[in-house]
């Protein structure tokens, strides 16, 4: 034994070079090799540093058989695992070569190595049996040969080569002879004729020896009978027979039907056939043969995987005595057909696959084998759906499931991968490998509102946290690829204007948005005659890294409610004669509503006396005029209490008390600023709002009236002048935003607190005019459940007619009482 070990210390060779065509490692260890015995340093021979084998997780692929060796994580060496027995795994193939598969992460490589496993001389020959009987007529003649079933020796090459040597004996010896056709022939050759008289039984030792060093031995017995006097044996036509037979035939099936001829007569000529067989010793179970017809059948299954060729004896013995054979050899090819489909194993998945993965990306390694041989062996392979992957081959058997198209987890998050192999057979085998190939996911979507633009309608004066609005973004990604958060962006012009004086605000100070929600709340009442329109962006994240958004533009329209009363302004009066004519102008009330629409269109009522009396109140113009001539009998002083309503739901109103006191002619004619006298003792009227005062400063705050009075008549006239050269339907407007204030006979709108910079003009009482609105925001369309659509384009155009001339007080007479649903939803912007 320690002969033996010395002899694997000194065979122990290591061979490790790169193959020029395909970069392969190679190496042989002897077989019977030690567990732990270095069979190569395999990282070193990769071109890998210290230390890398195992950042890297060098190691082998698993293959279909054991493959005895394993690779050292820490030194990166190739190592002999368990033991190695050449004739186990390969048998009599030579040489003994294993194809290893070694893999090697970040990035992934796969490197093939073949190891060949060195026959040692670890296996004495082998006879069947211990002891061999043979019967040998006396009448044998010199020379005569009787065949010999030679040793086996599982070992091969020099190892294997066997020589025989017979214990001395004068009356045989050995013949071993050597075709390329049937091998080695082993025969018993008698040298000298026999005397069963004198030896009937001779006893020799039959040794075989084979090449190996040191050399060794198998032995049998050979026990010679000899016989009394037959002297013809039977006789093959051929010594040696070829059939051919596909490895699909059934059992049963007749391979040979063989005939010996004996030229004795009589029991003496009557043969028996016999069967041995030669190699492989497994064929026993294989063949049967009729004795007596001498046909030989199949009893077992063929398998070209298995056995390629078979080795029969059949021997033909006589009846007489002492009986005499014949022999010859049947040599069995066996057929491949295509009865083995191609196989397919997943050596190595890497899975999910993240959608941003290059094109090239290894996903998996396959192995692809076929048992066949020839055309049944050769196997093409491909895969089902043919993307969005691809097979590249990587060495003779062994494929890479590899990336061809750019991936997309929102359209496909998984794909159902079929590896397909078919072999050239006919009629083909196929076999199939699914692959469930998950797509990971990454943040390459940004959240989507599905629309750009919002638009909103609230009403003024709404509660302090009220939902104004929902939105909602989209984000196909997965997780928190896909989770979306909501805020106001303060980084565009997010900013609304206010009223006068209040400069510009954040949106964030009148709305927030839900985080998760994307509700929009109202952080306070909106406030109409603040805040007409509201414009804001509300942005989208989602929590990728990085992470994404997207952006919705909020457009809110305020409405406006009824939530101010009339205001009163001071009045402007006349002072007529006693006398006078009815309906002459005493004063007019003024009143402006800060609301809008509806709700600022006044209506003046004389609220006190009731009675019949010398007054009245223009509906809608606010003019106190006498209802009838005055004269001394109606009193020197008179109090009127009107009221201011608008047209709001529920209304809301003001009152305002005039004092109207009659005034002496001269008195009169002094406040008309009249040069020429008056005769007589005629009264006059004055006007007083909220008490009386001096008569002496009433004359002269009556002159300066009417010194303006007449001022502003000629600035009418001369704008009057002017409209019939300028372009129909101006509407003259300074900075800031442009508000209209219109009344008639029928009704009138005003927008308090913004009326300074609004004129209406036209050329003439009997023509009309054109009041044109300019809001700077686009037109919009606004739907809601129980109001028809209303349309606000960007100019909208009402006919007017009997223009004022009295610029301060920013009216103009319309045509008709204007439609409620156009006056309170009418938005004004600069």
């Amino acid at each position: 034994m320690g002969e033996r070990c010395r002899a694997v210390l000194r065979v122990l060779v290591l061979q490790a070079a790169w193959a020029l065509a395909g970069g392969q490692v190679r190496y042989s260890v002897p077989e019977e090799a030690k567990a732990g015995t270095v069979v190569g340093r395999l990282a070193q021979d990769l071109g890998l540093e210290a230390g890398e084998a195992e950042a890297r997780r060098l190691r082998l692929v698993a293959q279909g058989r054991r493959a005895s060796v394993e690779v050292s994580g820490a030194s990166g060496a190739l190592l002999v695992s368990s033991r190695l027995d050449r004739e186990e795994l390969c048998g009599k193939s030579a040489p003994c070569a294993l194809r290893l598969e070694v893999l090697l992460e970040r990035p992934l490589r796969v490197f093939h190595v073949q190891l060949e496993v060195t026959d040692i001389n670890d296996n004495a020959p082998i006879f069947r049996v211990d002891e061999e009987t043979l019967n040998i007529a006396e009448s044998s003649l010199p020379g005569s040969r009787f065949p010999l079933e030679g040793a086996s020796d599982a070992d091969i090459g020099a190892n294997a080569q066997l020589s025989y040597t017979l214990s001395p004996s004068e009356h045989f010896s050995l013949d071993l002879q050597k075709t390329d056709e049937d091998g080695e022939s082993l025969f018993f050759v008698l040298t000298k004729s026999l005397d069963r008289e004198t030896i009937p039984v001779h006893r020799l030792v039959l040794t075989a020896t084979d090449g190996g060093r040191p050399s060794l031995t198998g032995t049998m017995e050979l026990v010679i009978s000899v016989l009394d006097a037959n002297d013809n044996a039977p006789q093959f036509n051929q010594s040696v027979y070829k059939v051919q037979l596909p490895e699909n035939a059934e059992r049963g099936t007749l391979v040979i039907k063989l005939n010996a001829t004996d030229l004795d007569e009589g029991s003496n000529s009557k043969i028996y056939y016999s069967l041995q067989i030669l190699s492989p010793q497994e064929g026993k179970d294989v063949f049967g043969l009729e004795r007596n017809r001498g046909e030989i059948r199949l009893t077992g299954d063929l398998d070209f995987e298995e056995v390629s060729l078979y080795r029969l004896q059949v021997d033909a013995t006589d009846n007489g005595t002492p009986p005499l054979s014949g022999h010859c050899k049947v040599v069995l090819e066996v057929v491949d057909v295509n009865d083995n489909a191609p196989e397919v194993w997943v050596t190595s998945l890497s899975v999910p696959v993240p959608e941003d993965a290059s094109v090239g990306t290894v996903v998996a390694l396959l192995s692809v084998s076929d048992r066949d041989s020839g055309a049944n062996g050769r196997v093409r392979c491909w895969v089902w759906p043919a993307a969005p992957f691809g097979l590249e081959a990587t060495f003779a058997g062994s494929y890479s499931l590899v990336l061809r198209e750019a991936l997309d987890r929102e359209r496909v998050s998984e794909y159902e991968v079929e590896v397909r192999a078919e072999d050239g057979g006919a009629p083909a085998l196929g076999a199939r490998r699914g692959l469930r190939v998950p797509v990971s996911d990454v943040n390459d979507n940004a959240p989507l509102f599905a629309q750009a633009v919002y638009t909103v309608l609230a009403r003024e004066n709404n509660a302090a946290g009220a939902e104004l609005a929902r939105l909602w973004a989209r984000d196909p990604d997965e997780a928190g690829n896909g989770r979306v958060s909501y805020s106001v962006w303060e980084g565009a012009a997010g900013g609304v204007g206010a009223a006068a004086g209040s400069g510009w605000r954040a949106a964030s100070s009148y709305v927030s948005v839900d985080a998760e929600s994307g509700r929009v709340w109202a952080l306070q009442p909106l406030d109409y005659e603040e805040l007409q329109v509201l414009q804001f962006e509300v942005r989208a994240v989602d929590a990728g890294e990085p992470p994404l958004c997207g952006n919705a533009t909020v457009q809110l329209f305020v409405l406006d409610e009824n939530d101010n009363a009339p205001a009163l302004l001071p009045p402007a009066g006349s002072a007529p004669e006693a006398g006078a004519v009815a309906a002459e102008v005493v004063a007019k009330i003024r009143a402006v509503d800060a609301d809008s629409g509806y709700n600022a269109w006044l209506r003046y009522e004389l609220w006190e006396p009731r009675a019949k009396g010398p007054f009245r109140v223009g509906l809608y113009s606010g003019e106190v005029s006498t209802a009838r001539p005055l004269d001394e009998a109606d009193g020197a002083h008179h109090t009127l209490l009107i009221v201011v309503r608008d047209h709001g739901e529920p209304a809301r109103s003001a009152t305002a008390t005039l004092s109207v006191s009659l005034l002496e002619a001269n008195e009169a004619a002094l406040a008309a600023g009249s040069s020429a006298s008056s005769s007589g003792s005629r009264s006059a009227v004055g006007v007083d709002v909220g008490g009386a005062a001096a008569s002496a400063a009433t004359n002269v705050w009556l002159v300066v009236a009417i010194c303006a009075v007449s001022s502003l008549f000629l600035l009418a006239l001369v704008l009057y002048g002017a409209s019939r050269w300028a372009p129909r339907a101006a509407v003259l407007s300074g900075p800031g935003p442009t508000t209209l204030v219109c009344a008639s006979e029928v009704g009138s709108w005003s927008y308090s607190q913004r009326h300074s910079r609004s004129l209406c003009v036209a050329d003439g009482a009997a023509k009309s005019d054109l009041m044109v609105f300019s809001p700077n925001f686009p037109p919009i369309s606004v739907n809601t459940k129980n109001t028809d659509a209303l349309h606000v384009s960007p100019f909208q155009v009402l006919n007017c007619r009997k223009p004022r001339t009295e610029v301060d007080v920013k009216m103009c007479s319309c045509s008709a009482r204007p439609s409620k649903t156009l006056v309170e939803d009418l938005f004004l912007v600069d």
